[in-house]
């Protein structure tokens, strides 16, 4: 039995295969269904694959497979056309989207990235550096620029889709945006990835967990090492 919501993204989702031959994007998904966040699609999606209707596959973008329809489908059902621009990974200023399920490394034509270790306190990100260790990620993941993957340790921005033992992928850069998640090095000591916000003359290092409080530091006290540009996630 699936709720409402479940059947009305089921068939979302086997109607936008039929008229496109590829599933939705989950920006998508979000507007056809009218919720305010991805992540309630990741729930209905993570439901239905539990309940036997839907499968993700590895190593490819919007990789759904419908296994099966509800027994009362009605067919001529309109819903909402999408407007398609496929990508392996969405970084919005309010959640991360991951890759489908993966085991780096898979890819073909991977780029290889340096994989730094962990983020955790205490460690500046050059004290991190070892070029023996890498990571497989596909191409679509970098744009132009220097860039580097860290595995994430930690809860802390979990409301924004960024779990332990993830791997992030950072453009090297020494500034950002206002709202944007970003690898921060504090007092030339301590890093952490957390969403980026300035405030007056103050900078506000952001968590995305209400068990962890925001931290306010003077302009001279972080130094942007990085922004997220794509997330990897392992199963």
């Amino acid at each position: 039995m699936l709720t409402r919501k479940q059947h009305q993204l089921l068939m979302f989702i086997h109607d936008c295969m039929q008229k496109q031959g590829v599933p939705p994007s989950f920006d998508e998904m979000k507007d056809a269904l009218e919720l305010k966040s991805k992540s309630g699609i990741h729930r209905l999606i993570t439901g239905l694959e539990e309940r036997g209707f839907l499968r993700r596959l590895p190593h490819r973008a919007r990789a759904l497979e419908i296994l099966r329809l509800p027994d009362n489908m009605e067919p001529g059902e309109v819903r909402p056309r999408p407007a398609f621009s496929p990508r392996l990974v969405e970084v919005t200023n309010e959640t991360v989207t991951p890759t489908p399920p993966v085991s780096p490394p898979a890819y073909t034509n991977a780029m290889h990235l340096p994989l730094y270790g962990r983020i955790a306190a205490g460690t500046p990100i050059e004290a991190l550096r070892d070029e023996s260790n890498m990571l497989d990620v596909p191409p679509d993941l970098v744009g132009s620029g220097d860039h580097y993957a860290l595995e994430v340790e930690g809860d802390s921005m979990v409301d924004a889709g960024i779990h332990d033992g993830d791997y992030v992928i950072i453009q090297r850069c020494t500034d950002a945006e206002n709202g944007t998640i970003v690898v921060a090095l504090v007092d030339r000591e301590e890093v952490t990835l957390k969403r980026l916000r300035r405030k007056g003359a103050s900078i506000a290092l952001e968590p995305a967990n209400m068990n962890y409080e925001t931290r306010i530091f003077g302009p001279d006290r972080v130094r942007v090492q990085g922004r997220l540009v794509g997330l990897i996630r392992k199963y």
